[in-house]
């Protein structure tokens, strides 16, 4: 079966630190752009971080920028989101989805997506 497995996730204090993962399970991230939603309550989901299917592409929305790092490991098959620095805004529920395609950006709009992860709740107290 072809899916994303997310772990990670939790409470933590404001100021601390995260690390969510999201593993393929039944396909290779080998021509997948990955990317990470969250949202948070009463709001609609936002598109946070993404890498794309080609070496270098990276983006980061202006709330996470400097605080968030999105990585690969092609032997796990598995791409990270590390979250530092969190801030009680940061709090939401945290996805990841994947898209087979190549192209020199990735995308940050959830209607592309139709992979995605089980879902995380990242809580950061004040």
């Amino acid at each position: 079966e072809v899916q994303l497995v997310q772990s990670g996730g939790g409470l933590v204090q404001a100021g601390g630190s995260l690390r969510l993962s999201c593993a393929a399970s039944g396909f290779t991230f080998d021509d997948y752009g990955i990317t990470w939603f969250r949202q948070a309550p009463g709001k609609g989901r936002e598109g946070i971080s993404c890498i794309g299917s080609s070496p270098g592409i990276l983006y980061y929305a202006d709330s996470v920028k400097g605080r968030f790092t999105i990585s690969s490991d092609a032997a796990k098959n598995t791409v990270y989101l590390q979250m530092n620095s969190l801030k009680p805004e940061d709090t939401a529920v945290y996805y990841c989805a994947a898209k087979d395609y190549s192209a020199s950006y990735c995308y940050i709009e959830d209607f592309m997506f139709d992979l995605w992860g089980q879902g995380s709740q990242v809580t950061v107290s004040s």
